[in-house]
């Protein structure tokens, strides 16, 4: 069988909507073969997730079959998700990019990535998740007449990232139904003041600059209404030493990075989330990854 290894990502990172993304040591697994007839089996988190050709994985790597000019054999999927779905954390991401990869790599065809996101974007518009998985580390992603522009940039190393994972699900369609479609001029330069900001504090390692650099008036105070106690778990965990805090992707995930206290942080966020919505949250400290899919075959 050939497996492939397919990072979670973290998006927006608060002031930078649909421009940031990172590649994350928690990652999605799928195992896949040619079989007599299409098998799928889930591990880990299965619920809502078909099990039949409705399946993402299996509808991407179809039509990357026929982008390629080949007849889309059946295949037995063993697909082992370590990565909530409907959280903020690019699951769907892990499924795209894992169906592209695995059509390729038993078809013994390789492709420029450019083609690669071409098929991609059929699936999932919005490249800041499709991209850090297909490529690890922090991208800075802009979509231009021509397509898709991206640089890859080193993540500090000494960052730890905590994720506080409340038991609800928040879909990207009604995380998008939200979002107004016009914003007033000196929001959006609040926004592009800071994404400028963040990139700089992380390229300079000045981190007392990120808690403002994640300020956000386009999305978040939006999305608010689906994640309640965002503003109260974001202050929480700035009175714990975070450097900055803010809603993962679509949500309800929310994000913090620190060097320290961790855990503390973790729970402090946990808490207050558990307290306004009256769900459990699972707390996870995880690394930026700098490699993004990998295939062994």
């Amino acid at each position: 069988m050939i497996k492939i290894e397919v990072p979670a990502t973290t998006t927006n990172f608060g002031s930078g909507f649909d421009t940031f993304g990172l590649a994350l040591s928690l990652t999605n697994t799928f195992s896949v073969d040619f079989s007599d007839k299409y098998e799928v089996q889930i591990e880990g988190y299965s619920s809502g997730i078909p099990k039949d050709q409705k399946n993402l994985f299996i509808k991407v790597y179809k039509k990357t079959c026929q982008s390629i000019g080949k007849k889309p054999k059946p295949l037995k999927l063993i697909q082992e998700n370590r990565v909530p779905p409907a959280r903020g954390l690019g699951s769907s991401a892990t499924a795209i990019v894992g169906g592209i990869e695995a059509a390729l790599a038993l078809h013994k065809v390789e492709l420029p990535l450019k083609e690669k996101l071409k098929i991609a974007f059929e699936f999932e518009k919005h490249p800041d998740n499709i991209i850090p998985a297909f490529v690890g580390g922090f991208t800075v992603c802009a979509t231009s007449e021509s397509g898709v522009i991206f640089k890859k940039l080193p993540f500090p190393e000494d960052i730890k990232i905590v994720f506080v994972i409340p038991d609800f699900e928040v879909s990207t369609s009604e995380a998008r139904r939200v979002l107004p479609k016009k914003v007033e001029l000196k929001e959006a330069v609040f926004n592009v003041q800071r994404s400028a900001l963040f990139v700089s504090a992380l390229l300079t390692k000045d981190y007392k600059l990120l808690r403002e650099a994640v300020r956000d008036k386009l999305h978040q105070p939006y999305r608010e209404k689906l994640v309640p106690g965002l503003s109260e778990a974001i202050l929480v965990s700035y009175k714990e030493g975070a450097l900055a805090t803010f809603l993962s992707g679509a949500g309800p995930t929310i994000c913090s990075l620190t060097t320290e206290n961790e855990e503390k942080i973790g729970e402090a966020i946990r808490e207050v989330i558990t307290k306004f919505s009256g769900y459990d949250a699972q707390v996870m400290v995880l690394k930026a990854r700098n490699e993004g899919v990998k295939v062994y075959s």
